[in-house]
């Protein structure tokens, strides 16, 4: 599979938006492979890694985010489902499912209720490990400023507990878990 190909048909080379993907998805996708070859766990498949880390933005096209060249009309908590559909359209249920959950550490449907969310209501939770492998490599990067530095860990932890103790929580499990010494 060509992720490049299918990335520049929804996000013409040249455009901010492109610019602002590319740079987004490199920067997780390489953080994500090299953690997946340091952990050397089964699960992880380094070629699938990389190819949903590099895809699993793709739904921002849709909302309405103009600082980053998106000019649709939806709000920009929809990018995963979005892209969760797009995915699923293009052939690829596997990846599409990373996109659907790898939001914050998921959304619950407690989150979705409590917030009135327009989303499916379904759960978007990562399941797999390589789920949560993408959604946690995500925190570090940002799609404004410098596309490729790693925020500290601090700073994605104050970011994630404005959402609730238990989203920290969760992210600090995956950081024990991602960064343990074979």
């Amino acid at each position: 599979m060509d992720v490049l190909k299918i990335l520049e048909k929804y996000y013409p080379p040249g455009d901010h938006a492109h610019r602002i993907i590319m740079g987004h998805s490199q920067a997780v996708a390489r953080k994500a492979v090299e953690l997946a070859n340091k952990i050397n766990d089964s699960r992880l498949h380094p070629g699938f890694i990389y190819e949903a880390a590099m895809l699993h933005d793709i739904g921002i096209k849709f909302t309405n985010a103009p600082d980053i060249g998106c000019h649709g009309d939806l709000p920009y908590i929809t990018h995963g489902y979005l892209g969760h559909d797009l995915l699923l359209h293009e052939g690829l249920p596997v990846h599409a499912l990373v996109c659907e959950r790898h939001t914050g550490t998921g959304i619950t449907l407690n989150d979705i209720d409590r917030q009135k969310l327009p989303i499916p209501r379904r759960p978007m939770v990562p399941v797999t490990l390589a789920e949560e492998l993408i959604a946690y490599c995500d925190k570090f990067f940002s799609k404004s400023g410098d596309l490729f530095k790693e925020k500290p860990l601090e700073k994605v932890l104050k970011s994630l507990s404005k959402h609730g103790e238990e989203k920290a929580a969760r992210f600090m499990n995956w950081h024990r878990f991602f960064n343990r010494i074979n």
